[in-house]
């Protein structure tokens, strides 16, 4: 008898994606979507008069697998200009389909089955699905409580979560979910880990300039890192055009090389006229990116402020557009069935934290709320959470 074909496989374990379930639940129930990240206002109409002028001038076919030339001098430049980063655009830049695609060409370019990759915890979970696809074994790392509130990576869990095995840290700067921006001591423990075990770091900057105190830290900033450093980011979160998929990944020569021989056989190219329109945005000066990050800031302190009078435990980021509070002061502790049950009950839609932990119960009890919304619409949720999540039943009372 023909034996039935295998339909299973090692990546049906995740399931359906946190975001892609709750932001089903929140139309479902027409809920307001303060869950997955993104904004729901138009990008700035310089940008995309600069892709429908790009589409009128007939640049519409293959952009070269590695980016066009214009976008990679703009990466380069921009990196200069902000964070004093030096790369070459034709060696040391790859354009890529989001930065989501820059993360899985990296994994796949660097590990081989059995491999161990390290995750900072919470981690963002295209991090920890991009290890698995690539066959490696993914360790986390759960960040402790700070004296401040807020979150810190302790150097000897790191070094714990090592071994000779490991063959990428990866770190997100500023970090979904928890909007933490790292110290530079922080920094520094991640390369001083790497350095020891041989490991390279993997970057993600998407929100590199959405940092609200402070300027934006990378671990390419600290000596020796950029050295073994894939920095990765995206015109989806500073230019609110999250549908457009235009990321890049910048690296030393030899990494360089490595992903762009994974590139090449996943989508080779994609988006010519976004690629050009980005090249334009890129080179904007700071009177773009200074008033962007500041309305940010403002709609964040905004929900902040209220979900303190609501009584959640409030800890307010350093930089994204999320805020991740502690639901245990209103008398819940399970996050993944209080954000299931949000969008059914009072009409709002989060994301819970404990699924970006590789064991759950390492997790904080926080939930994830994004202020990347209209005033209307994060106006509306803080009704709707006010209001209604006194009369949800607590855990004891069901």
């Amino acid at each position: 008898m023909p034996r039935q074909p295998q339909l299973t496989s090692r990546l049906q374990r995740f399931g359906t994606t946190i975001f892609t379930e709750m932001s089903a639940l929140s139309l479902r129930h027409d809920a307001v979507n303060l869950g997955q990240g993104f904004p729901d206002f138009d990008a700035p109409s310089a940008l995309t008069e600069a892709a429908q002028r790009a589409i009128g001038e007939g640049r519409n076919q293959y952009a070269p697998g590695n980016g066009i030339p214009s976008l990679r001098r703009a990466v380069a430049g921009h990196a200069a200009r902000h964070h004093g980063l030096d790369y070459d655009p034709d060696t040391e830049v790859t354009i890529t389909t989001g930065a989501t695609e820059a993360i899985f060409c990296t994994l796949n370019a660097l590990c081989d089955v059995g491999d161990e990759v390290v995750l900072l915890e919470p981690f963002y979970d295209v991090h920890r699905v991009a290890t698995s696809m690539a066959g490696a074994v993914a360790r986390g790392v759960p960040l402790r409580a700070a004296e401040d509130g807020g979150w810190r990576l302790d150097e000897d869990d790191l070094r714990a979560a090592t071994s000779r095995a490991t063959r990428v840290i990866v770190i997100n700067a500023p970090m979904n979910p928890l909007g933490k921006t790292f110290t530079l001591e922080e920094l520094g423990a991640v390369v001083r880990v790497a350095e020891e075990v041989g490991a390279v770091i993997l970057s993600d900057e998407v929100y590199e300039h959405l940092v609200f105190d402070g300027t934006h830290r990378s671990v390419c900033h600290v000596p020796g890192g950029k050295d073994r450093t894939v920095r990765i980011s995206s015109a989806a979160k500073t230019f609110s055009v999250t549908g457009w998929k235009v990321g890049w990944a910048c690296a030393p020569p030899p990494l360089t090389e490595a992903i762009r021989a994974a590139k090449q056989w996943t989508t080779f190219t994609s988006g010519t006229p976004f690629q050009h329109a980005v090249a334009e945005a890129l080179d904007w000066d700071d009177a773009y990116f200074e008033p962007m990050a500041a309305d940010y800031r403002r709609r964040r302190d905004l929900l902040c402020e209220a979900l303190d009078d609501i009584g959640f435990g409030v800890t307010v980021p350093d930089g994204t557009f999320f805020v991740a509070c502690d639901i245990r002061p209103l008398g819940f502790e399970d996050d993944l069935d209080l954000c299931r049950r949000m969008p059914t009950e009072i009409g709002v839609g989060a994301i819970p934290t404990q699924v970006f932990h590789e064991d759950p119960s390492a997790h904080h009890g926080l939930v994830r709320f994004a202020f990347c919304k209209t005033d209307e619409a994060l106006a509306e949720g803080i009704e709707r959470l006010g209001s209604g999540l006194p009369g949800m039943a607590r855990p004891d009372d069901r």
